[in-house]
């Protein structure tokens, strides 16, 4: 049994947009990433709702103003089902947008492989907010420096 994994987990992310676009800086971060292998880049929508509500979803492929995103490739495009799309767009405010992605951590698939292999299983996984981690990183530095004195 090999110790490489077919998959590593799976994320599926939203990131609400400023105003209707994409930023540049998150499209060349998603590059960056999926070029250096630390994850694999599976589908790509864009989901907006109009100022008047109405509910648009656009796959990677319809997304022509972003050339560069449509340059990384999707590995399985079509993963993020017209149904997620749908409730995705129906949490959004009207006049914003979002980017759905679902990315594979490809750094995990040779843990998960050897997991796997040695009759061991992960029994739970969570995801930790970025800014839960920053705050409690900084009370922790707050606390710190007041034992000093």
């Amino acid at each position: 049994m090999s110790a490489e994994a077919g998959f590593g987990p799976v994320e599926f992310i939203v990131v609400g947009l400023p105003g209707g676009g994409v930023p540049d800086a998150v499209t060349a971060e998603i590059r960056r990433l999926v070029e250096a292998d630390v994850v694999d880049l599976l589908d790509v929508a864009y989901v907006s709702a109009s100022v008047d509500g109405e509910l648009t979803t656009k796959e990677l492929e319809d997304l022509e103003e972003y050339p560069a995103l449509a340059e990384v490739g999707l590995d399985m495009p079509g993963l993020a089902g017209e149904e997620d799309l749908q409730e995705v767009a129906e949490s959004l405010e009207p006049g914003t947008s979002a980017l759905v992605l679902v990315v594979e951590h490809t750094w995990s698939r040779g843990f998960v492989g050897a997991v796997t292999a040695s009759g061991a299983a992960v029994l739970q996984s969570t995801r930790i907010p970025a800014d839960v981690v920053n705050e409690v990183a900084a009370l922790a530095g707050a606390e710190n420096e007041g034992e000093g004195r």
